[in-house]
């Protein structure tokens, strides 16, 4: 369909409030965090904002009549090129529709549209004595639709794993526009083990299957009381080792994250105040429940990381454990001044491997860096084997775009061979879609058999998550 005519038709559809179509409006859609969307701009033909399940599901009747690729999108703050049109066509913004439905206490569940803030959620949720557990380092950003579709973690998987362990059920309009309810069209159970689990196999899709347009979420109790070990390693292989004694313990933290001494200096060129100690690494471990249990296993922690550490810290007073928290919450940002004249960019930032490989991991990554010549800065969540890379380079120089790609296209097969995944929580998009049969073999047949029966035409996010059939 001619570009005008598609214009005129969603716009009659719509109203012209919720459709853009301006090549300036477009620009803010053509990009996310990262590195490929910096080197391209993948500019959609027109831009919609529908605000009910009905509003979607006209938009897509249309689009599937007209054989018009859809590119569901939140709030944009992906690292994976995954909500951005690489074939150009319509994006549907999601992020403006925001409404908290309902906040059933009783049930321990909340009902929620794909735009609503994730920090924001959680402010409503406190209300209550409740959280939507899943934390996100963009969590003042990233939206619960955007969540969903790429099933994000964290910082606190590592006790409350990830967001497919809180969707009960979705709203989706699929690729036709007809609607469906999993999970139930009328449960507010828990429990339902009826049927093939369907919102299991959206939750993840990244809108290649569909458009999610509500969603049920399990919520749970608010913790009363928290608190933070942090330990300093002379020795990187020892920081994976105590993780292992902690957990051999019994304990089970909320959250783990590790500072390589890449990311030790550069959080400390970054903000010289904060002063992070000297070693290979730095352990945080955050605990969290009821005041009693958090003292027995802050302590329990400190005492079984002291075997090893040549520094220990245990803190529960709030303005101690945001210290202690800063050199963590700044990293991502202080990554580029490990070179004066450089950028952090977002690629092959986000593999996982097993815990007994964190050390060889990081290792390797340094030594791929010094191979390409490109400063990488590692850090990440340890406790479920999910490491963070930052390559800092200029990216207006070809050669060291180029050095970067080589970097990162290494760093990707490194996770597969160490027995890992090329995304532990950021998801696949178009960036990583090229390593799906490596990763999965044969399976990746199956999902495109899945991806075919649900959108036949192959119009939902086109070049996502795996390469279509043939390529």
């Amino acid at each position: 369909m001619e570009r005008s005519l598609l214009v005129k038709e969603l716009e009659n559809c719509l109203g012209k409030d919720k459709v853009i179509s301006d090549p300036v409006d477009l620009m803010y859609y053509s990009y996310d965090s990262s590195f490929l969307a910096r080197l391209n701009r993948f500019i959609p033909d027109v831009v919609v904002t529908p605000r009910s399940t009905e509003e979607v599901s006209a938009v897509m009747q249309i689009a599937y009549a007209n054989d018009i690729p859809v590119t569901p999108r939140g709030a944009g703050t992906g690292e994976t090129c995954g909500s951005v049109a690489i074939k150009g066509g319509l994006v549907m913004d999601l992020s403006p529709w925001d409404t908290i439905e309902e906040i059933d206490v009783a049930n321990m569940q909340v009902f929620v549209r794909p735009g609503v803030i994730h920090a924001k959620l959680n402010e409503r949720l406190a209300e209550y004595g409740l959280f939507f557990p899943p934390d996100p380092g963009s969590s003042i950003m990233c939206t619960i639709g955007g969540m969903v579709a790429n099933n994000a973690s964290g910082l606190r998987a590592v006790k409350y794993g990830c967001t497919e362990q809180y969707v009960l059920g979705l709203e989706v309009v699929l690729p036709n526009g007809e609607v469906i309810v999993t999970g139930g069209i009328q449960s507010r159970s828990i429990k339902n083990v009826s049927g093939l689990n369907l919102t299991k196999l959206f939750v993840g899709s990244e809108g290649i299957l569909g458009v999610i347009t509500k969603i049920r979420l399990r919520v749970w109790p608010k913790p009363k009381g928290r608190g933070i070990v942090m330990a300093v390693y002379p020795s990187l292989d020892d920081a994976p080792a105590s993780v292992l004694e902690v957990y051999q313990a019994g304990i089970l933290p909320s959250g783990i994250e590790i500072l390589d001494q890449s990311a030790i200096n550069a959080v400390n060129m970054y903000r010289p105040e904060i002063n992070l100690p000297q070693g290979e690494a730095i352990l945080l471990f955050e605990v969290d429940g009821n005041p009693s249990s958090v003292e027995w296993e802050g302590l329990k922690i400190k005492e079984i990381a002291s075997r090893r550490a040549s520094q220990v810290e245990w803190a529960t007073e709030p303005k101690r454990m945001a210290d202690l928290w800063e050199g963590r919450s700044v990293v991502a940002t202080a990554a580029a001044r490990v070179r004066p004249d450089g950028s952090r960019v977002f690629a092959g930032e986000d593999i996982s491997v097993p815990l007994a490989k964190v050390a060889e991991a990081l290792r390797s990554i340094r030594s791929l860096g010094q191979k390409h010549g490109v400063k990488v800065v590692n850090y990440g969540h340890i406790g479920d084997g999910n490491v963070h890379t930052a390559p800092v380079i200029d990216p207006e120089k070809p050669d060291e775009v180029e050095k970067a790609n080589r970097l990162v296209d290494e760093i990707h097969r490194l996770a597969v061979t160490l027995g890992g995944s090329t995304t532990g929580e950021h998801g696949v998009g178009a960036v990583r879609a090229m390593y799906a049969e490596l990763e999965h073999g044969p399976a990746v047949k199956v999902m495109q058999a899945i991806k075919k029966a649900l959108d036949p035409k192959g119009i939902m996010n086109p070049g996502k998550v795996f390469l279509p059939e043939g390529e």
